[in-house]
């Protein structure tokens, strides 16, 4: 509830151009109370006024020269944020009391004054707008708690994720930051591209999750230093299926994503991927972002069955192909934005490596 002093303590200007009208209003008003009422009678100056004093209400004259009182309301619409006008006309006119009121004012006062007309319409319209602000602050107090619980929501949510992904890749030491650099890569490849910000969010949360099946593989051979048998390599290509499985069935954009991503971040666009061995726009746009990034990873890191390549042999063996890796692999699209864009590669594995 407003209380009488708060209604009493509200800011209020008057605008009229006439100087008996103002002097009759403030005896009016000071009589009953009131500590905050300033005026002009120059309509010119209201915008100004209002901006400077953010004025609770405004008794405003609709008959004024130079600029009228209809004039001044379209002027003070454009720096009201919420389009609420806290204008209450004064009028001896009957037929602009309803114009005015479609205009954006919110009640008016009759010429002649009578005393009790004028501060009933006053004490009411200042009651409204001061409820109106109240609401208005508690609404914004309450998007800032919503904001906060979202981002505390957010921060949870990766610290589990990178959690269920330490967990499948715990025995391999130099793996816990490719999972980090591997959400940064793609939410910048993403912004090269032109994504919408719900696809780069959801890509930074869901691309970590790409290899949680690995969960599911058995040391001998995820850690294993030479070139797999034909049924090693059978049992590793599916860790794309199971890391699908684990994050699908989810209502959450991230684990939708991240389950594609798991599934199809090895699939080929010239078909020689696996394990379903799609091609072109088949794959989505998600695993196709991050498998460039994860080859580029890959190719920097130390892994059990080879060394770590500097940046530069890295771009080159992606831009011109080795025995593994041919360009035509690569959506094109993607492959020229990491291309002409690399170099942000390099500076977030440097900043992403222990």
């Amino acid at each position: 509830m407003i209380s009488s002093s708060e209604i009493l303590h509200a800011k209020i200007l008057i605008v009229d151009d006439q100087k008996v009208n103002i002097q009759l209003l403030e005896q009016m008003l000071y009589g009953a109370g009131y500590v905050s009422v300033t005026s002009t009678i120059y309509p010119l100056e209201v915008c100004e006024l209002h901006l400077k004093n953010r004025y609770d209400l405004i008794l405003l004259d609709l008959q004024m020269p130079v600029m009228d009182g209809f004039q001044v309301m379209e002027a003070l619409k454009e720096i009201e944020p919420d389009d609420y006008l806290p204008v209450l006309v004064i009028t001896a006119e009957p037929d602009h009391k309803l114009r005015a009121l479609k205009a954006g004012a919110r009640d008016f006062i009759s010429k002649p004054f009578m005393l009790v007309e004028v501060l009933a319409r006053v004490h009411n319209m200042l009651e409204v707008r001061l409820l109106h602000e109240e609401l208005s602050n508690y609404n914004n107090v309450l998007e800032q708690r919503v904001y906060e619980r979202t981002a505390d929501l957010q921060e949870s949510y990766l610290e589990t994720i990178f959690t269920m992904v330490r967990a499948a890749e715990q025995k391999d030491e130099d793996t816990g930051a490719h999972v980090q650099r591997i959400g940064y890569y793609s939410r910048e490849l993403a912004r090269i591209l032109g994504m919408d910000g719900e696809f780069v969010n959801n890509i930074f949360f869901a691309s970590p999750m790409h290899d949680i099946g690995k969960i599911g593989i058995p040391d001998c051979i995820l850690l294993k230093p030479n070139a797999f048998t034909p049924d090693e390599w059978g049992i590793m290509k599916e860790h794309t299926l199971r890391g699908a499985k684990i994050l699908g069935s989810s209502k959450s954009p991230y684990l939708k994503m991240g389950a594609e991503i798991a599934l199809n971040h090895h699939e080929r666009l010239d078909g020689g991927g696996y394990p379903n061995g799609i091609r072109g726009e088949a794959i989505p746009l998600s695993a196709r972002i991050m498998n460039i990034c994860d080859v580029y990873d890959a190719l920097r890191s130390k892994r059990p069955y080879k060394l770590a390549f500097n940046h530069l042999k890295t771009v080159d063996i992606i831009t011109h192909g080795d025995s593994r890796i041919q360009s035509h692999h690569f959506d094109p699209v993607i492959f020229e934005a990491f291309k002409q864009h690399h170099q942000l590669f390099c500076d977030i594995f440097e900043s992403f490596t222990v």
